[in-house]
């Protein structure tokens, strides 16, 4: 499990970063990168981070499930990810 604060700030950084799209958008449309400098950082999407959704975890992350490593071979293990069944030749 990732600590709280660690949560709480991608959190916070997700939120910045719909906040600001549309303006982060036009600007860079524009090509005012003055404007886009005075944009607080983490408004930007390069400073979110992919994190499992059940533990936090950073590290070992499977985009197309959402999950890290350990997590999607225990839920497939246990058939709770439809499609998924464990390998056997």
């Amino acid at each position: 499990m990732a600590k709280k604060s660690i949560e709480a700030r991608q959190r916070k950084r997700e939120a910045m970063n719909a906040k600001y799209a549309d303006k982060r958008a036009a600007l860079k449309a524009a090509g005012d990168y003055k404007a886009l400098d005075l944009l607080p950082k983490n408004s930007s999407p390069v400073r979110l981070k992919n994190r499992c959704q059940l533990t936090g975890r950073p590290r070992g992350y499977m985009r197309h499930f959402g999950l890290s490593r350990n997590m999607f071979r225990d839920m497939a293990l246990q058939g709770k990810i439809p499609g998924v069944v464990k390998a056997s030749w």
